[in-house]
């Protein structure tokens, strides 16, 4: 009896944690392609995740602390609205019809290589011809 009650706990724990690593990491910028706020389309909004819980500021400047209260959705009560993420965390789809897609990160071109200065040959001194 005791041996199969410690085989469930470390089978609950190994599930459990898996579970937890199955986990989307939604922090990033993204950028709202429908039913924006009027004049903000295409603007930034910001995600900062901390485990379950979320910092959000929409595309206005509008900020929200949310949470997900369960895989694949969050809770903003600020603005009174849940939201579905995807899987990979790419796009948000708020219950009001607002959709975020992450915005992608370019990376920035490296500057084109400096051409180091050309050394000048010295002159060489003339003699007087005479």
């Amino acid at each position: 009896m005791k041996y199969s009650i410690k085989m469930l706990s470390v089978a609950l724990t190994m599930f459990a944690t898996n579970a937890m690593a199955q986990g989307v990491d939604l922090s990033g910028r993204y950028q709202c392609v429908q039913l924006c706020r009027a004049g903000f389309q295409l603007a930034p909004a910001y995600v900062t995740q901390n485990g379950w819980n979320l910092n959000v500021v929409d595309e206005a400047g509008d900020s929200s602390r949310a949470w997900v209260d369960w895989p694949g959705h969050i809770w903003l009560p600020n603005w009174n609205e849940g939201a579905i993420y995807s899987a990979d965390g790419v796009t948000i789809h708020f219950d009001r019809g607002r959709i975020w897609q992450r915005a992608v990160e370019v990376e920035p071109l490296p500057p084109p290589p400096r051409n180091p200065p050309q050394k000048r040959a010295k002159k060489q001194a003339r003699l007087p011809r005479g």
